[in-house]
Order: C-alpha cells, then structure tokens, then sequence
C-alpha cells in the first residue's frame, strides 16, 4: 500500500506504507507512478513472508523436541 502526494508543479511523491520509504519524488505521471511501485521490493514485507513461511517448520521441530 503507498501514500501518494501531488506537488505544487503536478508531480507526484510516493511512499510504502510498510516501509516507510520513499519510492518516488517528483514523478510526472501516475503511469509512471505506477511501474515504480509494482517494482518496489518492501524489506518490511519480504522479512514477513520469510517469517510465515518458516513459521511451520518452527512449530514442527518445536512439536518433536518435547
């Protein structure tokens, strides 16, 4: 999810909302706007599909050390 602002000029910002980051400053078009965002790779949530995909295997070993 992103927060988009316009500028004074017409450009656009835009930040991730997971993030925190800013992914765009001064862009021109919302198409352009657009392709940034579908390529913005969020650390926040690669660190949490990494977290949930793990999650099982945790809860497995946890279950056979018992």
């Amino acid at each position: 999810m992103y927060s988009r602002t316009q500028n004074e000029n017409g450009s656009y910002n835009s930040r991730c909302l997971d993030c925190l980051l800013t992914i765009a400053s001064c862009v021109e078009t919302e198409g352009e706007l657009d392709r940034i965002e579908e390529r913005h790779l969020c650390p926040e949530k690669a660190l949490a599909q990494l977290l949930v995909q793990r999650r099982p295997h945790w809860g497995n070993s946890q279950a056979q050390h018992k």
